[in-house]
């Protein structure tokens, strides 16, 4: 018999498909991952960059005050979007009673795209090299808590807001999106990307101490992991305000629809950038895994090789959030 018990997934493929098998898949496979990798560096750029402002605003007393179209009231939802052809992010204009030359100078070394993606390399770079598997299985565990916390944010902001829907099939309204649209096989590549990423499962679960729970412990964390992107997806979509705002206006990164000045988002940015920050060295992990044990037999055959893999990743995601953070476009 053959021991299948170390196999990562382009063996199976080798196994089934011959060498074609194996080296597509893993091309593929890399596709996924790294492209992953890339959109959590974007993302976690935008958490830490409007963290990172939030908490400056608040101790030099500067008042925000967003520029963009949005709604009225405490519960105040905006539209950074209609205010620019750009990519989508908030405009404000800030009132300062500290010092001019201070706030320029955080203005300078504080940018979204020009510096904050760098900072992450420091954070992130050093856990990527490690080589305990298990550090990165239970460095993740911690992320669970942000995930409850934003289940609790979008409840909160659903109640306040209330349900806005409108459904209408032949008539075009400014307000609502059509039900059906002609770039809708564009979600086909998201499905496709979401599904095939799951190929790393197999070198999750080889970690496990009780093999024999893995098919009910992977069945729990799809039925966990499915209604959770259900349950956010459709409350905050069915919530935002239309009228008077289009549902067109709904960010890519939900919270931006948010004012600069929110708490609850504040916390929920904080909440996701710890999240991400335990999850992008699991994908890192699992990338190294797959494509060092193809070309050398072993998942860590040195920490020069680990680190050249990880500068590569990790240049891939700084260049796309310096030059082109748009989540949407890169998973497309």
């Amino acid at each position: 018999l053959t021991d299948t018990s170390n196999w990562e997934f382009p063996d199976v493929c080798k196994y089934y498909f011959g060498s074609f098998g194996q080296w597509s898949s893993l091309l593929f496979s890399m596709v996924s991952l790294v492209g992953a990798m890339v959109v959590y560096w974007v993302l976690m750029s935008n958490f830490l960059f409007n963290t990172g402002k939030f908490i400056y605003n608040f101790v030099h007393d500067i008042n925000v005050t967003d520029i963009v179209p949005g709604t009225n009231g405490s519960n105040k939802v905006i539209c950074p979007s209609a205010a620019s052809d750009d990519s989508p992010q908030n405009r404000s204009v800030m009132f300062s009673s500290g010092n001019r030359t201070g706030f320029e100078l955080f203005e300078e070394w504080w940018d979204k795209s020009q510096t904050v993606p760098f900072y992450l390399i420091a954070v992130l770079l050093p856990l990527l090299n490690l080589k305990s598997p298990s550090f990165f299985a239970k460095f993740n565990v911690l992320g669970t808590v942000s995930v409850v916390y934003l289940v609790f944010l979008v409840t909160v902001k659903a109640a306040h807001l209330g349900i806005h829907l409108e459904f209408n099939w032949f008539t075009e309204n400014e307000f609502f999106v059509p039900e059906f649209r002609i770039l809708f096989p564009q979600l086909t590549g998201v499905l496709t990307l979401a599904f095939f990423i799951h190929n790393c499962v197999i070198t999750l679960l080889q970690n496990n101490r009780n093999q024999e729970n893995n098919v009910r412990d992977l069945s729990i964390a799809y039925l966990l992991v499915g209604l959770t992107y259900m349950y956010v997806g459709v409350i905050i979509f069915a919530s935002f305000p239309s009228p008077p705002l289009s549902k067109d206006c709904i960010e890519q990164n939900f919270l931006d629809n948010f004012p600069s000045d929110d708490i609850m988002s504040f916390v929920a940015r904080i909440f996701l950038l710890f999240q991400m920050m335990t999850v992008y060295p699991l994908l890192c992990y699992l990338a190294r895994v797959q494509l060092l044990r193809q070309f050398f037999g072993n998942a860590y055959p040195s920490f020069f090789h680990v680190l050249i893999l990880n500068l590569a990743i990790v240049g891939a995601g700084v260049a796309m959030a310096r030059f082109y953070p748009n989540i949407g476009g890169i998973i497309r």
